[in-house]
């Protein structure tokens, strides 16, 4: 790991380091801020020591933005989750209280002890799908929205409302049959026409969104958006938050990052399991997502859905079995890309998508076990193959 760690505390205007050495003996500590002047002195100080290692909290949220920097320069970035920096402060000696400076120290601390931290490594390809994906999911939110409202004016112009599902040349033709006469109603009227042209225009971005997502997901050579169930949007998703697959020791421990492998809850000589609400609840919608598309269609999903309820599970329990076995065929797909590229065309070593935007190792208390059992294997499509 290196002879010296510096332990840093990062904020949006400064950060908070302290150096160590191997004995955890305090060598040097000080706060700067993160402008270039800040940032220089920093840079200075800790190249004072020519075996280091810097350790930053949150390198995926507010710490992103120092490790970046620290990263472009050359220097080696581990990322210390805040749960394990927060385990370190509580055996301190300064009896848990939370400062800058003891946030820096624990920081480190935890970084000197802990084994199998991540590092740092310049934003890729994974990282603008991320970003991508995440303004998808925006405008989706942005659409919903104004089309609440526009439903809530059109009951109040049109007998009985406008249908459920509603696009915005739609409701221009069905606010063009009305003229209300009284000043409420064309108050009503002229508010619905301008969310129906705030629909059209966000409708626009979203296929713009989704041709660049396409265009994206593709150049990364994954073949995600071949399974049923997955489009652009969620194979930006699992790229971008996932990075790279290998970190994942197994499709079992895969299932308990994304929270469909369900929770030990054993007693005594009673065996059950329960529903983990842990895990990447993004990941877990883009696997529900995929198995509601998968029950609407003639697949094998539903096929294996249909099976489940017949053995006597619940719709909701058939769901969630429904869930953990996608969740192994998207590792077994992810795995699958990974190995083409590491082969390349010839057998030659090809690039890998790796990213800091990737979370932790995930180190929940949850069941690796695969649940449900074993899925036979069909030629029609790889749909269940994964077993």
């Amino acid at each position: 790991m290196g002879h010296v760690i510096i332990g840093m505390d990062p904020h949006k205007r400064s950060a908070t380091i302290e150096i160590i050495n191997a004995r955890e003996k305090v060598l040097a500590q000080g706060r700067f801020g993160t402008d270039r002047d800040g940032y220089a002195a920093m840079l200075k100080l800790g190249r004072q020591h020519k075996d280091r290692v810097w350790a930053v909290e949150g390198c995926n949220g507010i710490g992103r933005h120092i490790a970046q920097r620290l990263v472009a320069d050359g220097e080696t970035v581990l990322d210390v989750p805040a749960k394990l920096s927060a385990r370190a402060r509580l055996f301190d000696t300064a009896q848990g209280r939370k400062t800058d400076a003891a946030d820096a120290h624990c920081i480190a601390v935890a970084a000197l002890r802990a084994d199998g931290l991540r590092q740092v490594v310049v934003d890729d390809v994974t990282v603008a799908l991320k970003l991508l994906v995440d303004r998808r999911d925006g405008l989706g939110r942005a659409r919903t929205e104004a089309l609440s409202r526009l439903h809530h004016l059109l009951l109040e112009l049109v007998p009985g409302g406008a249908k459920q599902f509603l696009s915005a040349p739609q409701a221009r033709a069905l606010l063009n049959t009305v003229r209300p006469r009284d000043i409420v109603g064309r108050t009503r009227r002229q508010l619905a026409s301008e969310l129906i042209t705030e629909v059209a225009v966000i409708d626009k971005k979203i296929k713009a969104a989704n041709q660049q997502l396409t265009e994206l997901v593709t150049s990364t050579g994954s073949t995600l958006q071949q399974l049923n169930g997955i489009g652009p949007s969620g194979a930006a998703r699992l790229l971008g938050d996932i990075g790279d697959v290998s970190r994942f020791v197994s499709r079992d421990h895969f299932a308990s990052w994304n929270g469909t492998a369900p929770l030990d809850a054993s007693s005594g000589d009673h065996r059950r399991h329960r529903l983990s609400r842990a895990g990447n609840r993004r990941i877990n919608r883009v696997l529900h997502i995929m198995a509601i598309v998968q029950l609407r269609n003639d697949t094998e999903g539903r096929a294996y859905y249909r099976r489940k309820l017949a053995a006597g599970k619940s719709p909701m329990e058939a769901m969630r079995a429904l869930k953990r076995r996608l969740s192994n065929v998207v590792y077994q797909q992810m795995i699958r890309d990974m190995q083409r590229h590491e082969t390349g065309p010839g057998g030659q070593t090809g690039a890998t998508l790796q990213s800091s935007a990737a979370g932790s190792i995930p180190t929940a208390s949850t069941s690796d076990k695969p649940l449900p059992g074993p899925a036979r294997t069909h030629s029609r499509t790889p749909l269940l193959a994964a077993s």
